[in-house]
């Protein structure tokens, strides 16, 4: 076990390295606008890089990292919380395991450090960090309170994998306890709420979530919600009529790679998480998702026609950094891989749940359903990865949105396959060495991270 200080700082000390006391939500969201703007510029804090550069890289160095906190107790959480102006000036980042899976140079890579670094040199935004694989057990409670109050928050990857829960065993967090935390995190995205960003196994986790929640949606519709509703009864028959075909299509979706049916039903401990055809770990390059609409499955066709509507409802952050920016070519580090079936199925649940729910909504928000409401109404697979000519992972990344019932507005948090926050040697900073703010500026996966958080936060 990696055994750590707190931190290069005490908890109750002043946000912001380079400016400290300083950096704030105005001046992190100028610094991260600044560094997508362009390829060449310099940073607005060069002067503050040149001086301090070599005091954060002995931070970098250190066990502790540069992390303002480590929580790994309750007591931790409650330190945090009472100190606001910390946490909602930081981006938080769970660890599910002590790194993400080891590099071609035989590294374990503990991809968070890097990721500390970059909200750091780029933003001047502190970092907390909950390495839940060697916590004592958390109140979620008090963890969702935190997470939604922070400035942003990183689910990050791990080296076991979700089809057997046996390799988190040497884990202090299991499988179902990861599971239960991540359906918590996919009900918390409301009004003026931190966005959650799922990375690799991170996304995996929120993919197999969906599944969960529209299942226990559609169970406690149907058994539970007649007592309530009976003043809209005609709405409410609409209601159940929309769950039994939820439930149709659920149990009849099979999951196909290679023309291999992998999966049969959303019952299938593979129906959203499956071994991906070939493993990726290295550079691929990111394409629009497209499909031509074959598939074996009778029920595919009206999931993909349900996703081209919903995706040209709203051209979004990382379609538009494809279509202006071109060639992007991030990092690849897995085995497993989200199913594309089972997105455009959530997908397409979702949308006919918001749909239905929405001339109930009055009455459902003052009963015990009410987080029917907090589902997401949308995800859309935004886009896939070719390598050598070849679709490799067609769910690359997606973008769970949630439109609110009153205001119409739109939250938006995302989740990614692929690591935005490694370079190509698959390193951690502290073991190759600070990059610099120009190479940074470059980097296609970098640009991506930043400006999915910079865009983000503005819901």
């Amino acid at each position: 076990m990696i055994k750590e200080s707190s931190g290069r700082q005490s908890f109750d000390s002043k946000p912001g390295f380079f400016r400290p006391g300083l950096s704030n939500y105005s001046t992190i969201q100028t610094l991260l606008g600044d560094f997508i703007n362009d390829r060449t510029s310099d940073s607005l804090i060069k002067d503050l890089h040149e001086n301090k550069i070599e005091e954060l890289s002995n931070f970098i160095l250190k066990e502790g990292g540069n992390y303002k906190k480590i929580i790994t107790k309750n007591d931790h959480l409650i330190d945090v919380i009472n100190n606001p102006t910390l946490y909602k000036n930081s981006i938080c980042i769970l660890e599910p395991a002590d790194h993400v899976g080891t590099n071609l140079l035989g590294e374990d890579v503990r991809a968070s450090n890097n990721i500390s670094f970059l909200t750091q040199y780029i933003a001047d935004c502190d970092s907390i960090l909950i390495p839940l694989w060697r916590s004592e057990e958390l109140d979620n409670k008090l963890l969702m309170e935190l997470l939604i109050n922070c400035f942003a928050y990183v689910i990050e990857g791990g080296h076991p994998t979700l089809k057997d829960p046996k390799s988190f065993s040497n884990l202090n967090i299991n499988l179902y306890q990861l599971q239960e935390m991540t359906d918590q995190m996919i009900l918390s995205r409301g009004l003026k709420t931190a966005p959650a960003i799922f990375i690799c196994l991170g996304h995996q986790l929120a993919a197999q979530s969906h599944i969960r929640l529209i299942k226990k949606a559609v169970n406690e519709i149907k058994n539970n919600s007649k007592t309530n509703l009976l003043n809209s009864m005609y709405f409410y028959k609409n209601l159940v009529n929309v769950c039994d075909q939820i439930i149709y299509t659920g149990e009849n979706l099979s999951i196909y790679k290679n023309q291999q049916e992998v999966a049969k039903g959303w019952d299938d401990p593979c129906f959203a998480v499956a071994l991906n055809e070939e493993p990726e770990v290295g550079k691929v390059e990111l394409l629009h998702y497209s499909h031509e609409g074959e598939h074996p499955n009778k029920e595919f066709l009206k999931l993909l026609i349900h996703h081209e509507l919903t995706s040209h409802q709203d051209i979004g952050i990382v379609e538009q950094s494809i279509t202006y920016e071109k060639d992007l070519n991030i990092v690849m580090f897995h085995s497993d891989e989200v199913n594309e079936e089972a997105i455009l199925f959530a997908n397409w649940s979702y949308g006919q749940l918001h749909k239905a729910l929405t001339p109930l909504r009055k009455q459902i928000s003052v009963s015990n359903m009410s987080w029917l409401l907090k589902l997401p109404t949308s995800i859309e697979i935004v886009c896939s990865t070719s390598s050598q000519d070849k679709i490799c992972t067609e769910v690359a990344a997606t973008c769970i949105n949630y439109r609110d019932y009153e205001t119409n507005h739109v939250r938006r948090s995302f989740s990614f396959q692929f690591h935005p926050e490694l370079l190509d040697d698959l390193r951690e900073f502290r073991k190759s060495g600070l990059p610099t703010y120009k190479k940074l500026k470059l980097d296609d996966g970098i640009r991506m991270l930043v400006r999915v958080i910079y865009e983000s936060i503005t819901d």
